[in-house]
């Protein structure tokens, strides 16, 4: 099993879910989170004076799945959240030792 990390423009949290969901993995979580990557942050003008935000807003979505819908979930996110631009995001992917279903107490398999 493995866990995917997408750090993503909110803008494009909805697009990406209905990926998802098309694809047949409507099981997420989604975060509002801050941060930053090569970019460091923004720099805006506000009535002709220059300041910089550090961080910016992104959004993170993960998903746990079986090994073998790993790039099927990656190509679903790519796909999605692309502008083409600096900031679009980046994937993150995780081995998962195991999953325990609360309500069962069921091991093993996400598809379980």
């Amino acid at each position: 099993m493995k866990k995917i990390e997408a750090i993503i423009r909110p803008t494009k949290v909805g697009d990406v879910y209905d990926a998802l969901d098309s694809a047949g993995f409507p099981g997420l979580m989604i975060t509002e989170i801050e941060g930053h990557g090569k970019q460091k942050g923004l720099e805006q003008e506000f009535h002709g004076k220059k300041y910089k935000v550090p961080l910016m807003t992104k959004a993170k979505i993960e998903i746990v799945a079986d090994d073998e819908d790993v790039d099927k979930i990656i190509t679903s996110i790519c796909g999605a959240a692309m502008t083409g631009k600096a900031g679009d995001g980046r994937i993150f992917v995780y081995t998962v030792e195991d999953t325990v279903q609360i309500r069962t107490g069921s091991r093993g398999s996400i598809s379980a």
